[in-house]
């Protein structure tokens, strides 16, 4: 789908987390995008977590999945282009 050349991005110094729920084709596809870029991630399940909504909603003021939040950065939805631009930073 994204193309099997594609570089891990292996500088990163940054924690990748990502705000899912079930049923949600856009966090299905940010998850592949970053696997298959060799990003690590941590999936937080909004659906089974009320900890996550929280944190979703009061300290990334977001009520979408998928929320990439990388560092510093908060992506609701999903940008290829600017995903990768955050990630190559």
């Amino acid at each position: 789908m994204f193309g099997s050349g594609a570089v891990p991005f292996t500088n990163m110094k940054s924690r990748v987390i990502l705000f899912t729920q079930p049923d949600c084709p856009p966090c299905q596809i940010v998850k592949l995008f970053l696997t298959e870029r060799g990003v690590a991630f941590e999936e937080r399940d909004i659906t089974r977590d009320a900890a996550a909504v929280r944190e979703l909603t009061e300290k990334y003021n977001s009520h979408s999945t998928p929320t990439l939040v990388i560092g510093e950065e908060v992506m609701i939805g999903f940008n290829p282009e600017r995903l990768d631009e955050i990630l190559g930073e």
